[in-house]
């Protein structure tokens, strides 16, 4: 079995999955959500402590398979020095009293890997990533050959999200919220506009800053009644823009089997726009199960499954936190 940890955030999580079969046999994450809502998003030294907290706690549930333990992987990168910290110092400390290797996984590379949980990878796919700290675009062809083909040049989407709740007074994490405010709003009411058009409408890429300045002129002018539109009109703007993108890019790239991974992939909305979009290409649309798409430790997990297959380990000292490492 291999023992895998993600403390890339603000979720502590640990998870065991047996070698020979896939399956996952054990699995807890503690959320730090309600800590961190008061402040509208993460404080980085507190996550730290809450880790410090709960990641010894998910441990001690674990100890009945620490004897078939084969290997400990962990996420080394990207997310927050502070926080990686927590699970590196843990699977170090893991790693020499059981004389197991050690297996360092890149989190973006997990989420792709939520697609295939307790499943048979399925490559080659065209990946669209939307989290809090990322928006892009990616060839998959294998574990090691990812390559990633448009990103976000300042606000993620699932960030956007999460500052538009922020400015509302909501709380965090803000997807969740503008999704349920959207659902009885007129997405029409609020000409927002879909960034990066005009001169840029060729670039492919993504931003958000201007579209969350919109946002906040909007709500500035308007009353608490009307934060149902701005929401609504926010989140089919903010879908549009990633639609748009893609169709540009499916000109030269027609998807056949295409994937929507990351903690804003729950966004439903977003789902529907994509599978619309889908359709004339008949290509197949996969999907993380919803209590995969945030982060987890049950992906780090599947990653680590392929990496102890290929030998990829690390020494104690060649493991080292990259906070802002990506693909």
């Amino acid at each position: 079995m291999i023992l895998s940890i993600e403390s890339s955030c603000d979720d502590s999580a640990i998870a065991i999955t047996e070698i020979a079969t896939n399956k996952l046999l054990f699995h807890k994450k503690i959320s730090q959500e309600l800590e961190h809502s008061m402040y509208g998003g993460v404080v980085p030294e507190l996550a730290a402590r809450l880790h410090a907290e709960a990641l010894p706690k998910i441990l001690e549930e674990c100890k009945p398979y620490f004897k078939d333990l084969k290997a400990v992987a962990v996420t080394v990168t990207p997310g927050l020095a502070v926080t990686l910290i927590e699970g590196v110092t843990m699977a170090k400390a893991i790693a020499v009293a059981l004389h197991i290797p050690l297996i360092g996984v890149n989190h973006l590379v997990g989420h792709i890997y939520s697609l295939f949980i307790e499943k048979p990878t399925q490559f080659p796919l065209s990946v669209l990533l939307v989290s809090g700290g990322h928006t892009q675009v990616m060839e998959v062809k294998s574990l090691i050959e990812i390559e990633t083909v448009a990103k976000s040049m300042d606000d993620s989407f699932g960030e956007s999200f999460d500052k538009v709740a922020k400015m509302m007074g909501l709380g965090y994490p803000g997807g969740p919220f503008i999704e349920a405010l959207a659902k009885n709003g007129d997405a029409k009411k609020y000409p927002l506009s879909i960034p990066l058009q005009g001169k840029q409408s060729s670039l492919l890429a993504f931003s958000y800053s201007g579209l969350k300045n919109g946002v906040r002129l909007a709500i500035e002018k308007a009353d608490k009644e009307e934060y149902k539109n701005i929401a609504a009109s926010f989140e089919h703007v903010a879908t549009m823009h990633i639609v748009e993108k893609l169709k540009k890019y499916f000109q030269n790239t027609p998807p056949k089997v295409f994937a929507i991974v990351g903690g804003a992939s729950a966004n439903m909305y977003l789902r529907a726009r994509i599978e619309e979009l889908l359709k004339p290409y008949g290509a197949t649309l996969l999907l993380s199960e919803l209590k995969y798409c945030s982060d987890n430790a049950a992906m780090i997990g599947r990653v680590a499954l392929e990496m102890y297959e290929r030998g990829m380990f690390s020494s104690l000292h060649e493991l080292e936190v990259s906070p802002k490492s990506s693909l």
